[in-house]
Order: C-alpha cells, then structure tokens, then sequence
C-alpha cells in the first residue's frame, strides 16, 4: 500500500495492557466492534460537518457524508469506510497509540470488577474493540491539513505508521481494515453484517452504504443466443481514437456533484423516509394509521408543544417510537454540538432545533396497549405518565439530551411503586414529585449562554 519509510512506535503501557485484556478475554457478545466503529465514523462526520459550518471550503471539493462497508473473502478483510475529517499523521501517532484516554484504566477496572465488555465505548476507547475479531487492523486516514497516512498493528506492543504514496488516494476521511481472525469468517457474511448495521445503527445520522455482490439470471431467445454477422465479422485494427478522447475529456470535465440515475442517499433520523412498499403493506399500514389516529391525537395533547406532530412510522424494527428531525433541521449529534457552543448565536440556533415529530411504531406490544387503554379512559394519570416516559425515552434513544431530567427520574420511581403495588407516601405539604405537565418559569429568569 506504502513504499515510503515506516515508522515504529511503542503502545503507551495502559493501551498494551488494555489490548492484551481485549485479545484474550473469553467474551462471546463479539458483535458490540461493528458498533463502536460505525459510532465512531459518526462522530468523525459530525466534527467536519460542524468544521464545514465554520469554514465551508473543508468540505468544497468533497461534500459527500457518508460511511460504507465491504466485506473481502479472499483476503478475509472487513472495510468500514467515512468521508469524515479524518486523522493526520500526529493524531494517529497520539490517538492510537502514545497517549492513552482518560478511561482506559477506568474501564480495563471495570472489566476486572465484572463489567460487561460492551461498555467499551462509553469509555471512549472504542477503537480496540476491533481487536475482538481481527488479528490485526489498518488504518488509512487523510486530513485537510495533512497527507495520507497509514497505520498498522497485529496489538504486539507496537505499532507502525508511514506516508501512502499509493495511487488509491483518500479525498478526506477514515478507511478502517480488519484482517479477521480464522474463527472470525462469518462477519465476512453479508446477511450477517447486514443483520448488524440494521441492529447497531438505527439512530446514525448519516447514510450507510454497503457493498453487495448481486447476480441477476436473463433469459434470451434463440435467435439472440446466436451471434449476429457483426460479431462474426473479423475485428479491424483501430487507428484513431481522437474523437473518443474527446469526448472522454468532456465527461470527465463534468460536474462531479450531478445526479446520477441511481438512489438519492438519505438520512434515516429526518422524517418523511419513504421506504419500498409492496400495494398489500401500504394497505395494512394505511388501516393502521387509522386505527392510530385516536391515540396520536392523544399523546400531542398531552405533549403539548414538546413535538410539532405524532405520526405512525415505518421505520421500525424493535422500537415502539423515536423522534426525528425536520429534513433541513439540526441531527441529535450536531444539536448537541451547537449547545455546546459558549458564543453560539442563540437565534439561529433556535431556528435550526426545530421541534420533533414523534413517530410511533404500530406493531408494537406498547403502542397496542397504550391504544386500548385510550378508548378506554383518556383521563387516566397512569396513561399520561405512560405518554410522558415514551417521549423522554425516545429523547435518549434518538441521541437528544432530555429538557428536565428530574422530571423523567419522578416517573420512573412512579412506574416502580406502580410496580411494586406501593401507594404514594405523605411527604408532608407541596413537597409532591415534579407536575407531569410543562413546568411554569419565572418570566423574569433568563438563559444565559
């Protein structure tokens, strides 16, 4: 891949420790790598995509958003691939490998006291958990501000960094290679990535591509089965392909950022996702959004301004409701950047938070019980507590920060009582559990940013 002179460095001590950890622990939920990784190619995304609000000629000659995956058999690799910002050669060398995060120690001890491995990434070093299914990884990374470089490590105390000189050149962005281990091969599976990506990804922000191989069968007649006189005909030598060049010359001069005739990528967490339906699903779905409708008009009652509308979703597997986001309004991850923000134009910012659109999940156990028990008794206070806990979940699963956390604690001790067949203990006057609607504010406190 390199031909320029490679470099070799020593993992800090925490980090070898931590590899060693990885590599031999017994540890059979191994899946957890494929969701570390997307998670962090997300998050690379996310950084130039704030960087490209700042400066818009970081992404000028590549404005492509998107994370990939391919699978190689034959050299049994698994390739996950995104346009982010990318890392230079200073970053790999630190990031990787020299400077250990603040939680590897934290979280190798919480491993040794019983963690669960899958608790890797909130520990920010999850990265290494590539090493539970490969031998030994590659990373090619190129920056705006730097060449391309590549770095490699079988996790046997060092690593190896060096300039690509290679024609397979990086625009921008982080191409991560896992060379599997023999007992590895079924990730080399499209079924079974697939099966991954749909289970670890449902609230990434951007698009993701997968790399298939697809065979299609076509029938033809006898008489196109037969070769025709020109194919028959002895080939002549060609002798001129100027005009050829020509316009060769032309096509490659277009407009990169053109449409092609194939599928417009799109993010999964925006609402209006139109997905490929068969006319008797679009009936079914149609019969069940009436069937709905009651109880969508219920929980924006209750929910009040907090989301613009309560709509059935399509996009579902396992949840009963998420939030999503207008087409052109801010994603989860980007939100929370632009809060973070200490000179962010609160105005703009406002505009760009635009109020969510819950969606709920027509199939599920949940949004089934919650419908019978809204023809029932629309007043009932469990029911509005019951409305008040999806919201705030659905807040955390789809990557926003929940409005008042004290609020959304109060009702869950409220569903364990319930639980626990408890009555609600006297705590003495106006000293009661957060009011489950809006909270009223002193109109004369202010946000300060």
């Amino acid at each position: 891949m390199a031909t320029a002179q490679q470099e070799t460095y020593a993992f800090n001590a925490d980090i070898s420790q931590l590899l060693s950890l990885i590599i031999n622990a017994f540890y059979s939920n191994k899946e957890i790598f494929l969701r570390e990784l997307i998670s962090n190619a997300s998050d690379a995304l996310e950084k130039i995509r704030y960087e490209a609000i700042k400066d818009p000629k970081q992404v000028e000659d590549f404005p492509e958003y998107q994370i990939s995956l391919s699978a190689d058999k034959t050299n049994k690799t698994l390739t996950i691939e995104d346009t982010g910002i990318g890392m230079t050669k200073t970053d790999l060398i630190n990031n990787l490998g020299t400077i250990a995060k603040s939680g590897t120690k934290a979280f190798m001890e919480a491993i040794q006291a019983g963690a669960d491995m899958s608790m890797i990434g909130q520990f920010g070093v999850g990265f290494y958990s590539a090493y539970l299914v490969a031998d030994k990884v590659t990373v090619v990374s190129k920056n705006n501000n730097d060449d391309q470089y590549v770095w490699e490590s079988n996790a046997s105390g060092h690593f190896t960094v060096t300039k690509d000189e290679s024609e397979d050149q990086l625009k921008r962005g982080t191409r991560l290679i896992l060379h599997l281990k023999d007992d590895q091969s079924e990730y080399l599976e499209e079924r079974r990535w697939k099966e991954l990506v749909k289970k670890h990804s449902e609230f990434i922000s951007f698009p993701i591509r997968l790399s298939v191989e697809k065979t299609t069968e076509t029938e033809v007649t006898d008489d196109e089965a037969e070769p025709t006189e020109a194919e028959s005909r002895p080939e002549e030598k060609i002798t001129d392909v100027t005009e050829e060049e020509e316009e060769k010359e032309k096509e490659a001069e277009k407009d990169g950022e053109e449409k092609t005739e194939k599928k417009k990528l799109k993010c999964c967490t925006k609402e209006n996702l139109e997905l490929e339906d068969t006319e008797e699903e679009r009936k079914n779905f149609e019969t069940l959004e009436k069937e709905m409708e009651p109880l969508c008009r219920l929980i924006k009652e209750i929910l009040h301004d907090k989301v613009e509308k309560v709509v059935c979703g399509k996009r579902f597997t396992e949840s009963p409701c998420a939030l999503v986001t207008s087409e052109f309004g801010w994603s989860a991850n980007m939100e929370r950047i632009m809060k973070a923000q200490a000179l962010r134009d609160s105005s703009f910012g406002s505009f760009m938070i635009s109020k969510k659109t819950m969606e709920l999940n027509p199939h599920h156990s949940i949004m089934k019980e919650l419908r019978q028990r809204a023809e029932t008794d629309k007043s009932d206070k469990t029911l509005k507590d019951l409305v008040w806990l999806l919201y705030d979940t659905a807040m955390l699963t789809s990557g926003f920060n929940l409005d008042d956390p004290t609020q959304f604690g109060g009702r869950i001790y409220r569903m364990i009582k319930l639980g626990l067949s408890l009555d609600d203990e006297p705590t003495g006057e106006d000293v009661d559990l957060p009011p489950l609607d809006e909270v009223v504010v002193d109109p004369k406190m202010e946000e300060v940013d």
